[in-house]
């Protein structure tokens, strides 16, 4: 797993090696420098600054011990384990969403769990399509209807049928854009709403697809997700074609929620389980190597 992370965070791992001084001793301010170029946030560099013990030095144990803390998540909901296990798969056009949900079906099927998948993005034609196309490429099965129908129905049907057939997990798709801000509230809160009336305690996660390489940059829009729906975590994509592996900090921080699965790369298997210790691990090691 520590190879697959590293090969996953090679570019911010380079950025980081661009930016080392020569001196192997690491000041305060080549830290900051490094972290930085690693686009942490920069009110999160000087935090990180501020809890470091006094002397200019920065010890590696100190420095991991304060990263480690932005992964402590308070209140963090108890997801019950109901079969079906039902998520509902959020974020704009463009962020990996259709490719991340084939990612988790492919986790789900090899860890010898039955799969069923919902369209709910009916606002787009090519994203029913789309979806389709994984479902047959996957040999998992999927509920789909035509562009412009009630994605709220779609997901019933779904998991109706998961219900029905005693599948284990159901992800739903849903649409990243309409028209408004306004409209995409009504129509996830109505599948989220609707999916509770199909089986009480759905659904268990309400899960966001962030696009790793727009940084921090794509925390505002990750903040108005959340605003609409309660998230219940996050999954981080494209991780291995950016060096802003450090907006992870930020990610943590400002949304406190648990960053569940990065993508560090373009195959079925490149989504691994996020462990916050060894993401930590990996950036001071390289920032001390």
């Amino acid at each position: 797993m520590f190879g697959f992370l590293k090969r996953g965070l090679d570019k911010t791992l380079e950025a980081i090696r661009s930016s080392k001084p020569a001196d192997k001793k690491i000041s305060k301010n080549a830290l900051e420098e490094i972290l930085l170029e690693a686009d942490v946030d920069y009110e999160i560099v000087e935090e990180i600054l501020y809890y470091l013990p006094p002397q200019d030095e920065v010890k590696k144990d100190d420095l991991k011990r304060i990263l480690n803390t932005y992964f402590i998540y308070e209140n963090v909901a108890q997801i019950k384990q109901d079969k079906p296990f039902v998520e509902i798969i959020l974020g704009v056009n463009g962020a990996g969403k259709t490719t991340t949900i084939a990612k988790l079906a492919n986790l789900y099927k090899n860890s010898n769990k039955s799969v069923i998948l919902g369209a709910c993005d009916t606002f787009r034609a090519g994203a029913i399509e789309q979806l389709r196309q994984w479902s047959i490429r996957l040999n998992v099965p999927i509920v789909a209807t035509q562009q412009g129908h009630d994605p709220s129905a779609v997901a019933f049907d779904t998991i109706s049928s998961a219900i029905a057939k005693n599948i284990d997990n159901v992800i739903l798709d849903t649409a990243g854009r309409l028209q408004n801000q306004t409209n995409l509230a009504n129509e996830l809160s109505k599948i989220v709403r609707i999916s509770q009336k199909a089986y009480e305690n759905a659904p268990h996660r309400k899960i966001l697809i962030l696009d790793g390489t727009q940084g921090n940059a794509g925390l505002a829009q990750a903040k108005a997700f959340n605003d609409i729906v309660k998230l219940d975590g996050v999954i981080i994509t494209k991780l291995d074609g950016t060096p802003k592996g450090g907006a992870l900090f930020g990610v943590a921080r400002d949304l406190e929620l648990p960053i569940l699965f990065i993508g560090v790369g373009e195959k079925m298997d490149d989504l691994i389980k996020f462990e916050p210790k060894e993401f930590v691990d990996t950036l001071v090691d390289e920032i001390y190597s």
